[in-house]
């Protein structure tokens, strides 16, 4: 993987770039929008101590592990036996000791697998992705975590050495992984898991990832999806055990975190951006939503740096 492109955030002084890790085909080294492989056949690139974002799905199932992540506006201690799960277009920034590091990866572009699925909201559907309310970091025993890597060895191996169907069995391989995982998420977080009664609640999720900035009212959103927002606070409850605001509300706190660590945008931009009518109310949000104000929670951080 390399740089393919910087780019600065929203603010009307000159910003500091975080850059866009683009998956490219070339760069990973294999012929398929996926790649994974052991720490020590490809180092990772979470060495740099830099800001930036994927354009990918990143799984991490750490042997050994130490240092902190900033992670969508949380630091996470990094310890030996975690799994870390990482969804496109989040801002990280990791703090590393590499010579302690030692883990299996994949990492994949949700086209790889939109491609042969037909179900567009699929990813939408795994608890785990796109996800604000519970850790996408977590420990796995032995009996749990052997089958997912035994699927990544199977996936590493058409990798390797592709023959016709490689890409159709590396897709097997993949939906099989993902699933098995969310059963797992499910399990360990006592979530809502059935059957989907419809497509609502998951192109609400969709829509808050690509919309959140310009968008900050559940009203918004159901006038999108051609449905009440009656209808979909029901179908929201129905898939994920909360309602549409607090989906909404979270969505927004990960990105005025983002903004109050990873850019130099002032109170007053960032309640500009993210379309609060004055700075007091992003503040009061804030101080709703995490029990803190603004100057504690960067003073918090700032601690555990």
């Amino acid at each position: 993987m390399k740089y393919k492109e910087t780019f600065g955030v929203f603010s009307d002084k000159t910003a500091e770039q975080i850059s866009l890790l683009k998956y490219t085909k070339s760069s990973c080294g294999v012929d398929f929008l996926l790649n994974t492989a052991e720490s020590w056949e490809k180092r990772g690139w979470f060495d740099m101590n830099k800001r930036y974002k994927t354009d990918f799905f990143e799984f991490y199932f750490f042997r050994k592990a130490s240092g902190h992540l900033l992670l969508a506006g949380k630091r996470i201690e990094l310890h030996d036996g975690m799994t870390l799960i990482i969804s496109p277009y989040q801002q990280q920034e990791w703090h590393v000791d590499i010579e302690r590091m030692d883990y299996t990866f994949l990492v994949f572009q949700e086209e790889f697998i939109n491609n042969f699925l037909s179900d567009k909201y699929f990813m939408y559907r795994l608890l785990y992705c796109y996800q604000s309310d519970y850790p996408t970091f977590f420990c796995m025993d032995d009996e749990d975590r052997q089958p997912l890597l035994l699927l990544l060895r199977s996936m590493k191996t058409e990798l390797r050495t592709p023959v016709a169907d490689s890409y159709h069995m590396i897709v097997a391989y993949l939906y099989q992984f993902l699933l098995q995982l969310n059963r797992f998420y499910a399990r360990l977080f006592h979530l809502p898991f059935s059957p989907p009664q419809n497509n609502y609640a998951y192109q609400y999720k969709q829509l808050l990832e690509k919309n959140i900035c310009s968008k900050t009212r559940v009203n918004d959103y159901a006038a999108m999806m051609g449905i009440s927002r009656v209808s979909l606070n029901k179908a929201v409850d129905s898939e994920f055990g909360v309602s549409a605001m607090h989906l909404l509300k979270q969505r927004l706190l990960q990105e005025v975190k983002n903004d109050l660590l990873f850019t130099d945008l002032s109170i007053k931009e960032i309640a500009f951006r993210l379309n609060f009518s004055e700075p007091n109310h992003l503040m009061r949000f804030f101080k709703q939503q995490t029990g803190q104000t603004i100057s504690e929670f960067l003073a918090s951080v700032q601690a555990e740096r």
